[in-house]
């Protein structure tokens, strides 16, 4: 139980205190929910067109994400291994590098408005409506339904469906009838999973639909930064967390389920090569459809940021760089321009931050994140692993933050630490610090998010470990920690750099909680690409192409590390 104290005190102090105090405060202004209130129709508004977007996101995943689970079930071809791939690589991707992904490639600025242009043609209104949003959450969810309910399909007894063929039915009757029915659990959980991403999607509408299009989360965002109105975004952020756990209620009903089904049958269905034409055009037209749709966006946003494809006007040379900067008319279109312009601070202002400095921000306020991660996670997991009965109960509460919204733990923390610190005050000889006012915030916000992760990694790993291993160094005279450094440690020291990787890249790209708490003169990678994007002007688009480029280099950097540290036999 010592060892789970440090987490648990953490979480309390950083997840369930804040969370307490927007219940609180929303139960207190529950008065503005009257029908006669003057925010319930906006509340309405809200909710009605924040379940509309989730379903319709839906239903578009499901139609896209089912015949790719038919495709990679059923049939082996080539390059299947690499578009499986790819159709998982953007459910690991911060939501900024997909915004900016697709604006780089349908945006006003992008690729083919560009061709559009040069043609003649009148330009294609993309950025900023209800279809970029559906687009991206399809982009984004597609390998959900590819996994579960590809899986399941895959290992669907085969005789089941050789004997409905053999009493006359056609492929179509066989699906209708006998592949669907068997495939329906399946499809459910995926659809409420997808569902409840959707539900809860926050950076793919700001970035990509904007303020008019509100979801539940970005209504938060307005009433907190725009208007000010705590109370509202209070009631807003409850709204979503009752919302959020009858979701979650309802994909734990089918969750075990679903896990039972995708387990091999005693007769799977064997993966065949296409034969007839008809096939080979299915699969040619699909794989084609696919590559295109998942790797064109991420092709883009590299190949933008080295770009120049539209006149800027001449621009003065910063104090500290002399060189001569010409029309870019006469300049060629390759460019590194946008990358240096990261360093400068061209007009000399001392209220400006240079971009770079948001990518040093997000490099320590992940490796921080990282360091409280393990120093926490280390002693809970190994506690959990050992305590039996008991973390049946304390496991779920430290799984809590995985189903939290990152916008309302933000708002949480904006309610919780606004007030002076009396101790620190005296200690700082200060009246006026708050713990809202310094950097640092964001670093516990990202652990508070990341700590499930990694709590959930390592308790996997030590839970291989024999405890006859231990008792034999204690035989031998070992102490406690001298247990955990040469037995514990050097059997889970993959899944510990694997664990940190995942801290890292979930600090790097978070940006729903950063939105509300980074400081203009602390801002973050994802939150100076969101700023750059909303501003006018061919350079600040190159700048925000250039940072999210690092940021998906840095992200793709993370994410390799993760699949090569994680321990062999894990599906974590």
């Amino acid at each position: 139980m010592k060892r789970l104290l440090p987490a648990l005190l953490f979480l309390g102090i950083f997840f369930f205190l804040p969370l307490a105090r927007i219940l609180t405060l929303g139960f207190d202004s529950g008065f503005i929910l009257s029908p006669g209130g003057t925010f319930y129709p906006r509340l309405v508004s809200v909710l009605g067109f924040t379940f509309y977007q989730a379903l319709a996101s839906t239903l578009f995943t499901l139609a896209f994400g089912l015949p790719l689970a038919f495709l990679f079930a059923r049939y082996d071809f080539p390059l299947k291994p690499l578009l499986r791939t790819l159709t998982a690589i953007p459910f690991m991707l911060p939501t900024v590098v997909v915004a900016a992904g697709f604006n780089a490639l349908l945006g006003p600025r992008g690729w083919l408005n560009l061709l559009l242009a040069e043609a003649g043609l009148p330009a294609l209104d993309f950025v900023g409506t209800f279809g970029a949003i559906i687009t991206a959450h399809v982009f984004y969810n597609t390998t959900i339904v590819i996994r579960l309910v590809g899986d399941a399909w895959a290992n669907l007894d085969s005789r089941l469906t050789d004997s409905a063929q053999a009493l006359g039915a056609n492929p179509w009757q066989t699906l209708w009838n006998v592949t669907l029915p068997l495939l329906r659990p399946s499809i459910l959980a995926a659809s409420l999973l997808v569902f409840l991403f959707d539900f809860t999607s926050y950076g793919v509408v700001l970035l990509l639909g904007g303020v008019k299009f509100a979801t539940l989360e970005v209504e938060i965002y307005i009433q907190t930064v725009s208007f000010l109105n705590l109370p509202a975004a209070a009631i807003l952020s409850v709204v979503q967390l009752l919302c959020t756990l009858g979701l979650s209620v309802l994909y734990s009903r089918y969750v075990t389920r679903v896990t039972a089904q995708i387990k091999p049958s005693s007769l799977p269905a064997a993966r065949r090569k296409p034969k007839t034409l008809a096939q080979k055009t299915l699969i040619v037209l699909l794989s084609i459809f696919c590559f295109t749709f998942f790797a064109a966006p991420l092709a883009s946003l590299p190949l933008r940021s080295v770009t120049r494809l539209e006149s800027t006007p001449p621009r003065v040379p910063s104090n500290n760089d002399s060189r001569i900067i010409e029309d870019s008319n006469l300049q060629s279109p390759i460019t590194l321009d946008y990358y240096r312009e990261l360093f400068l601070n061209r007009r000399g202002s001392v209220f400006y931050v240079p971009p770079i400095q948001a990518a040093v921000n997000s490099l320590s306020y992940a490796a921080l994140t990282v360091l409280l991660s393990l120093i926490l996670g280390f002693p809970a997991a190994t506690a959990l692993v050992r305590s039996g009965k008991f973390a049946r109960w304390i496991d779920p509460l430290i799984m809590l933050p995985l189903g939290a919204s990152a916008v309302t733990l933000g708002l949480g923390f904006i309610v919780t630490f606004n007030q002076a610190i009396p101790f620190i005050n005296w200690y700082l000889n200060t009246e006026n610090w708050t713990l809202l006012t310094s950097p640092y915030l964001i670093p516990l916000a990202h652990t508070t998010i990341a700590l499930p992760f990694v709590i959930r990694n390592l308790q996997a790993a030590l839970a291989t470990i024999p405890e006859r291993t231990r008792e034999a160094a204690r035989v031998l005279g070992a102490n406690p920690f001298q247990v955990w450094l040469n037995v514990d440690f050097p059997i889970v020291r993959r899944a510990a750099l694997s664990a940190g990787a995942l801290a890292f890249t979930v600090s790097l790209g978070e940006f729903g909680a950063a939105s509300l708490l980074a400081r203009p003169e602390y801002p973050t990678l994802p939150t100076a690409i969101y700023r750059f994007l909303s501003q006018p002007g061919a350079l600040n688009y190159g700048q925000a192409m250039a940072m999210a480029t690092l940021l998906m280099l840095l992200t793709g950097l993370g994410i390799f590390a993760i699949e090569r540290l994680r321990p062999r036999g894990s599906d974590l």
